[in-house]
């Protein structure tokens, strides 16, 4: 039971901490949304495409660094591309959310872009959630027994070995 629990609060630390990147990179889009939006005559997908690419880039620092630095660092190009794939699938989530509302259903004033930006960033980030623990921050495997001590190391939580 105790290993299960373990596991629990592993996976709780984990969307805790990409909770807390994620909740800055929304602070990071949507600011930087809006003020594309106010200093520029772009249109509303295109000054969100900006937004969500700067905000990528934002989360892939505090995703490597902070949410993911206990991680495999060996493949850092498979890392990369695999990053930039599932950001470029989670950017067409988010702003597919938005071009619907937009010029699907006609909602555009300044509000309901944002109330839909968000939404958008919402679905896309169930996304990348799971594709990011899944294929891009790859866990390390477990070690193995530690000579002599009789106890398992690594990831898992410590437990004699028969």
């Amino acid at each position: 039971m105790e290993r299960g629990s373990s596991g629990l609060r592993r996976l709780f630390r984990e969307v805790a901490k990409f909770g807390a990147v994620g909740g800055a990179g929304v602070l990071v889009n949507l600011g930087v949304f809006n003020l594309v939006r106010q200093v520029t005559d772009l249109q509303v997908v295109r000054a969100s495409v900006i937004a969500t690419v700067v905000a990528i880039i934002f989360n892939y620092v505090g995703f490597r660094y902070f949410t993911y630095r206990d991680r495999d660092k060996s493949r850092r190009t498979r890392e990369m591309s695999l990053f930039l794939l599932f950001s470029a699938v989670g950017l067409v989530i988010e702003n597919g959310v938005l071009y619907a509302a937009t010029y699907g259903f006609g909602w555009d004033s300044p509000l309901q872009s944002n109330v839909f930006k968000f939404l958008g960033i919402g679905v896309a980030t169930l996304f990348r959630f799971w594709s990011y623990r899944t294929w891009v921050f790859r866990a390390l495997p477990a070690r193995g027994p530690v000579a002599g001590s009789g106890r398992v190391t690594g990831s898992r939580a410590t437990q004699r070995v028969p």
